[in-house]
């Protein structure tokens, strides 16, 4: 059950460059970090470490980062891939380098 800044942080993004993979109506995740890091970006949006709009430019620029170096058809897109750069993006804006990327390490080999 999602609480009320979570389906506020969901629905800003449904129709837009940023939105979630979805598959039967509700979000996909296919590896747990992927989860992980969509929960902690959320928890620390809703708790007022950053704006969940800052996360959306930060995640809008970065798929843009990535479609400019890529061809559409590259089976290597991820886009938890591009969350996870956002996140780290906005972290280290908000808390520093020092947090920022062993955060970042600890969700990519979870």
């Amino acid at each position: 059950m999602q609480t009320s800044f979570e389906h506020f942080a969901v629905a800003s993004m449904m129709g837009q460059p940023d939105t979630p993979p979805r598959a039967n109506g509700s979000l996909c995740f296919h590896q747990p970090w992927e989860r992980q890091a969509f929960g902690l970006a959320v928890a620390l949006a809703r708790d007022g470490h950053f704006e969940w709009e800052d996360f959306r430019q930060a995640l809008i620029a970065e798929i843009a980062a990535w479609e400019s170096s890529h061809s559409r058809d590259d089976p290597n897109w991820d886009y938890y891939e591009c969350w996870l750069n956002a996140l780290e993006r906005v972290t280290r804006i908000h808390f520093g380098s020092g947090i920022a990327a062993p955060l970042v390490q600890t969700l990519s080999t979870a």
